[in-house]
């Protein structure tokens, strides 16, 4: 029987699991399957979540997220990869030692640091790991106004101060910087993508606006953004119109998302919007 001459546009998820399926590696395969990837997964850690709390997080050992990096890869192949929350130092070094001797491009790096309830999800001390060694394997980084304040160690007020720490943030290294202004109080929800040089066109930065939606089921907002970019570069467009394709989905996702309950806090996108509805 002859091989079938399709292939799937392959996105990885190296991140951590949210029992409540809001975010995380739940987020991150509904969010490849909803944008027409194949999704595949790496366990760095494990949450008792819900939509109010995040209860408990266990890590998994190093060299087990290290053999699910290279098992996953050495059979099936990687398009891209996103990468959220992996919790400690050790975790991270192995993440980038397999990265880098499997020389995957397409990394979508999404610095998550705190959970919607307030629950801090990185070791203190990982921050550091985080900027010397994952970022520089990084195509693309997408901290929100608080991480990326927190990574510099200063206030973005305005979208000129945005525009210069997304700059700033190049110099750890990623190719790129999708500075995400959801925090701020504008009417339209605002991101700015800085790119280390120049594209095509002859730009090197690019903004994104959207209407704000107002409620409270945000849970996996960042997540899924990031992820969704990374199914764009796994089917081969450009990081602006990545991104663009990322924000125009994740729009509609919150807006659907406000028209459901579940939970008692911050409830969940509705990342199937498109099929359902």
């Amino acid at each position: 029987m002859s091989k079938p001459s399709k292939q799937y546009a392959r996105a990885l998820t190296i991140a951590t699991s949210d029992s409540g399926g809001g975010a995380g590696v739940q987020a991150d395969l509904k969010a490849f399957s909803a944008m027409g990837c194949y999704g595949m997964s790496v366990f760095a850690a494990l949450t008792a979540q819900n939509t109010t709390d995040v209860t408990g997080i266990h890590a998994l050992p190093p060299d087990f997220v290290s053999l699910q990096i290279d098992t996953v890869i050495e059979d099936l192949g990687v398009d891209a990869v996103k990468i959220g929350m992996l919790f400690n130092s050790e975790i991270m070094e192995a993440v980038a030692d397999r990265l880098a001797a499997h020389n995957v491009g397409n990394v979508v790096l999404d610095p998550v640091m705190v959970a919607k309830s307030g629950a801090k999800l990185i070791q203190d001390d990982a921050i550091e790991t985080l900027k010397t060694q994952l970022f520089p394997l990084s195509t693309n980084i997408t901290p929100n106004l608080p991480e990326a304040e927190t990574l510099l160690d200063i206030k973005i007020d305005d979208r000129t101060q945005m525009e210069g720490a997304a700059r700033k943030l190049l110099d750890f290294g990623p190719d790129s910087v999708l500075l995400k202004g959801g925090h701020f109080s504008d009417k339209k929800s605002i991101d700015c993508l800085v790119l280390g040089e120049k594209d095509v066109n002859g730009k090197d930065v690019y903004w994104y606006e959207a209407e704000r939606i107002h409620t409270k089921n945000t849970h996996g907002t960042g997540c899924t953004l990031s992820s969704a970019i990374a199914a764009g570069l796994a089917k081969g467009e450009p990081l602006p119109e990545a991104v663009q394709s990322a924000k125009k989905y994740i729009s509609g996702a919150i807006e659907s998302g406000s028209e459901y309950s579940i939970g008692n806090g911050h409830g969940p996108l509705h990342h199937f919007y498109q099929w359902w509805e």
